[in-house]
């Protein structure tokens, strides 16, 4: 059986589409990560401002001095030491950008002058704790990987299309009438098929975290992400946790997206004529509930945020609710994704077992 597995995962990961995806999914995320870099900007509000590299260093060196739990007395201080210097002709200041820690305080703190509008912590935050420092880098790096995550859910589809269908060009026929082409076969293909969706998913996350740490080090992981600059907000989920359980929530969300679909490609390429037709209808079934009218306040909402394409759009998914034990209902992705990679395994094992050969 290990051999059989070992087998079908070469036949995917050989053929040259597979090969193609893969290199795209390398080059959008790099292409994601040193563009986002290089496109930072952070101006200290005296004499130093730059770009990239220097934008990163004022930001982490001002995120360094107000570090810590959030209290009234640091948002005086923020506002007192962030104050416009000149005339914003008519710009509202919660909008200004100079840096990510003022802009996180003027977008909560501030009335259109730049001054402080009378909101204390706990009238913003309620009774959260927020922990803040630098949190920008990580921010913005679990963005791009919402736009990578939802190429890559593409990337699976075209490696496990061709599963079975690859094989009814004549090549079943040899496969079904051996000894165990109906049983260990089948099944040997759905092992290495989500072995590999497994595999490139969690070294496609490596790939993108690794550097993000490189970059901009570890501190802000323990940090709240409700206290996010002006440019973050918007998307983000309305819950007091921190960039890191941030992390392994989209991570875990592309996995249980990943081997979702991976069950309904199976089933599908089980049951079509060819790869190519496998890849559009699963391509289809995978982006198609992003095309309901459906309002997020309808009561199905949270069901179909359980569907496939709204783990790779996490953000979605984890604004539904936090459940009274402080999980987030995300969490129900998990057996959300086992059942329908269980019913793709299962069903696809069966039509495959039962095609019939010439």
């Amino acid at each position: 059986m290990k051999k059989l597995v070992q087998f079908e995962l070469r036949k995917i990961f050989s053929k040259r589409l597979t090969q193609i995806a893969l290199l795209a999914i390398l080059l959008l995320s790099s292409l994601l990560g040193i563009s986002g870099y290089q496109n930072k900007y952070a101006f200290d509000g005296r004499n130093r401002e730059g770009n990239g590299k220097t934008a990163v260093e004022i930001d982490k060196e001002i995120a360094a001095r107000y570090e810590g739990l959030l209290t009234d007395e640091k948002v005086q201080q923020m506002m007192s030491d962030f104050a416009p210097h000149s005339d914003l002709h008519g710009l509202n200041a919660a909008y200004l950008y100079h840096n990510a820690m003022q802009s996180a305080a003027f977008a909560r703190f501030s009335d259109i002058n730049g001054n402080w509008n009378g909101l204390r912590v706990s009238d913003v935050f309620g009774q959260e704790e927020i922990r803040i420092g630098y949190i920008e880098g990580w921010l913005s790096t679990s963005q791009n990987m919402v736009k990578i995550f939802l190429v890559l859910a593409c990337v699976t589809v075209i490696m496990i299309a061709p599963v079975f269908c690859g094989e009814y060009n004549g090549v079943e026929n040899i496969i079904l009438t051996s000894k165990y082409g109906r049983t260990r076969c089948g099944a040997a293909k759905i092992a290495a098929s989500l072995i590999a969706v497994f595999s490139v998913t969690l070294t496609t996350a490596v790939l993108n975290v690794l550097p993000a740490l490189a970059l901009y080090g570890g501190d802000g992981l323990t940090c709240s992400i409700l206290f996010a600059p002006m440019t973050l907000i918007e998307g983000y989920i309305p819950y007091n946790i921190t960039c890191g359980t941030l992390l392994n929530y989209q991570i875990l969300l592309a996995l249980t997206g990943n081997m979702s679909i991976a069950g309904i490609t199976l089933l599908i390429s089980a049951v079509s004529k060819n790869p190519m037709a496998a890849v559009v209808v699963s391509g289809a079934v995978y982006f198609l509930p992003v095309l309901l009218p459906l309002s997020e306040t309808s009561p199905w909402s949270r069901y179909i945020s359980l569907l496939p394409v709204y783990h790779a759009q996490f953000t979605n998914l984890m604004s539904v609710e936090q459940m009274s034990n402080g999980i987030l209902y995300a969490i129900w992705a998990v057996p959300a994704a086992f059942a329908f990679a269980g019913i793709g395994m299962f069903a696809s094992r069966r039509v495959f077992a039962s095609h019939q050969v010439s």
